[in-house]
């Protein structure tokens, strides 16, 4: 829901967020130091406070040049509003945008999503660490799966029962789970990705050795690589897409 006209945002770590963006950007070589260090100084409290909620910043791990990132809106209209307050109206984008757009390839591969039911977005963050703290250890998995139609009730049923339970049995409980908004997007400046039907679920693990082990045990599983696996997969294009991140200093998911 959004706020009534001329109310004040609702603090960032309160947003009810129905429409997330999972955002991935191709840099140039050697410069996702320089936008990790801009964004975790410039673009965290200022996004926030134009309305949406920055809920992780990540190096993936597999790409020295992939920068993924995550925010949330708490409708498509608001999304619309604060995006327009940030990038039209805002000083933070103004005066550091084009240093922000210098590091960038490519920043268009964004998947606009929204949660799977009720409780299945993210929760309410704790808090963030200040500027000029140190990374975490922790480690975030987005599992993306392509599929050939809309996530449905008996999909998402089937996941929550099987899938679910069984990946926290390998230390890797789904934290998150989403399908793709297939609304129109209320701020074209910024493009889509569109035509894909997406289901997709994050997991937090302590550390990177922790990640690695679930990931081996996970790959040595036949209950995964021989049931669980192709049933999940039965509609789908291709194998799921994993996208192994390190949460920047100042993420809120880690």
């Amino acid at each position: 829901m959004s706020e009534a006209p001329g109310a004040a945002p609702a603090p960032a770590a309160d947003l009810r967020c129905s429409v997330v963006e999972l955002r991935q950007y191709t840099l140039r070589p050697g410069a996702r130091p320089v936008l990790t260090d801009l964004f975790d100084r410039e673009f965290v409290e200022t996004q926030e406070a134009a309305g949406m909620r920055v809920i992780g910043q990540f190096h993936d791990e597999t790409d020295p040049d992939r920068y993924v990132w995550l925010r949330g809106f708490p409708d498509m209209e608001a999304r619309k509003a604060a995006l327009t307050a940030f990038y039209l109206e805002g000083a933070a984008w103004r005066e550091h945008g084009m240093a922000a757009a210098a590091t960038m390839v490519d920043s268009d591969d964004v998947l606009l999503l929204r949660p799977v039911g009720p409780g299945s977005g993210f929760p309410p963050a704790n808090g963030r660490p200040p500027v000029g703290a140190a990374p975490p250890e922790s480690r975030v998995m987005a599992t993306i799966l392509h599929r050939g139609a809309p996530v449905d009730a008996a999909f998402a049923a089937h996941f929550d029962a099987t899938i679910a339970p069984f990946m926290a049995g390998l230390g890797a409980a789904p934290v998150a789970r989403f399908q793709t908004e297939p609304a129109e997007n209320t701020f074209p400046l910024l493009p889509v990705r569109t035509g894909e039907n997406v289901f997709v679920w994050f997991a937090v693990f302590e550390n990177a050795a922790h990640l690695r082990d679930h990931l081996d045990r996970l790959a040595r599983s036949p209950e995964w690589t021989e049931r669980l696996l192709p049933a999940l997969a039965a509609d789908s294009a291709a194998p799921p897409e994993r996208l192994t991140l390190a949460p920047t200093a100042r993420s809120a998911l880690r």
